[in-house]
């Protein structure tokens, strides 16, 4: 797949660049246009991989902002989006929408610039374009406090409403507990960026490379065309120094009957399964999944993708999965990734949403508490002006 990549704040523009990194580092060219949005300049001078000329800065005359982000307010980050739209609509024309097959659009749904501004940059992308647009969105963890729960609860159905397709990745499941958080963020942006760009670059493969059944952009539209929330499985195992299936071939052995490598395949599917998913959820509650199997393609055996496909309709309780490989002639390992689109079992996204209802009541509890405090000295400034009788 082709895709223009747009990041919204600052989780999104990290993601974007831990993306362009991993393309790089893999020889992959998934993202043909890249541009991060954000109202922090500080941040924005940050990336590694982004080029400076597609960095836009919002917001840096906005009396609430200034250049200096929006303090996790939404409700600012969708106002300065609004405010600088025609500067977000030039940055928008210098993508050649004809070299792409999609947009995606990555933010932290936890910051005020990525879950206020997201939805109107998405919003725009909608109107510009006929391609799809895929979001790509980060939960905050409970150990985030309140407040970034009450944002993600907020964007949550603004973003899954507005894209075609929204995958989610949940910090509370990827997080270590003996990280400091900035470990922990820019450790989960590295997984984060290994998975989408594993599964989406599919198909983009070297001319060069063989495959039996070459996954396909469409195949992975299909997958995506249910809407929804999707969450995506990862596993990859080292290549060991053994033959290859097309050696084997070429040496006269029996591949169909070589069992083993076809269950080393299913094993790696299953392992990408139940591992941990970039968001948690039942498995059987997907409407469609999709098996890409990213390697050498002498490592790949027809029977053991196959077995896995049909293991995974069984999980899944869906004959809606589509499986085929991703040729990387030049790569160290053999990587599954499977994606499970419109999961609606999540429990994750239910405890968001509990958690905003009690940071929404505590923060009604204080406004409330406020008003009696400041109603209490307005009546004493009163009774000392009050005349002696």
């Amino acid at each position: 797949m082709k895709l223009a990549t747009i990041g919204v704040g600052n989780a999104g523009t990290k993601i974007l660049d831990r993306m362009l990194e991993f393309e790089e580092e893999t020889g992959r060219n998934l993202c043909r246009h890249a541009l991060a949005i954000n109202t922090a300049r500080t941040d924005l001078a940050k990336p590694d991989y982004i080029p400076e000329n597609r960095r836009v800065l919002i917001g840096d005359t906005h009396q609430e902002s200034k250049g200096h982000g929006v303090g996790g307010d939404v409700d600012v980050g969708a106002d300065v989006a609004q405010t600088d739209i025609e500067e977000i609509r030039r940055a928008f024309d210098d993508v050649e929408i004809h070299d792409v097959d999609a947009l995606l659009v990555s933010a932290g749904l936890g910051g005020g610039t990525g879950s206020g501004a997201g939805p109107v940059v998405i919003d725009e992308l909608q109107k510009m374009y006929d391609e799809p647009v895929y979001g790509l969105g980060v939960l905050p963890g409970e150990y985030e406090g309140g407040r970034p729960a009450l944002n993600a609860a907020r964007s949550l159905q603004s973003f899954v409403t507005k894209v075609d397709n929204f995958i989610a990745f949940d910090n509370d499941a990827w997080r270590a507990r003996d990280q400091t958080i900035e470990e922990g963020y820019d450790e989960m942006n590295q997984e984060l960026a290994t998975r989408i760009v594993t599964l989406l670059a599919a198909g983009e493969q070297d001319e060069t490379d063989i495959a039996e059944n070459a996954m396909d952009s469409s195949d992975i539209m299909r997958t995506l065309d249910t809407g929804g929330v999707s969450s995506i499985g990862y596993a990859a195992s080292a290549l060991d120094g053994q033959e290859g299936l097309l050696n084997k071939f070429r040496n006269g052995e029996n591949v169909e009957g070589d069992a083993s490598d076809a269950a080393k395949i299913k094993g790696l599917v299953r392992r990408a399964v139940n591992s941990r998913l970039t968001l948690p959820c039942e498995v059987s509650s997907a409407d469609r999944a999709l098996i890409v199997l990213s390697g050498p393609p002498e490592h790949f055996a027809r029977k053991g993708v196959e077995s896995a496909r049909q293991w995974l309709e069984q999980e899944a309780d869906t004959v809606e999965v589509l499986a085929g490989d991703d040729p990387r002639q030049n790569a160290t390992q053999l990587a599954a990734v499977v994606l499970l689109s419109n999961v609606t079992d999540t429990p994750r996204i239910d405890e968001i949403q509990d958690q905003a209802v009690d940071a929404q009541n505590k923060i009604q509890a204080q406004e409330e508490v406020r008003d009696e405090e400041i109603a209490e000295l307005i009546t004493d400034d009163d009774d000392e002006l009050d005349p002696v009788v």
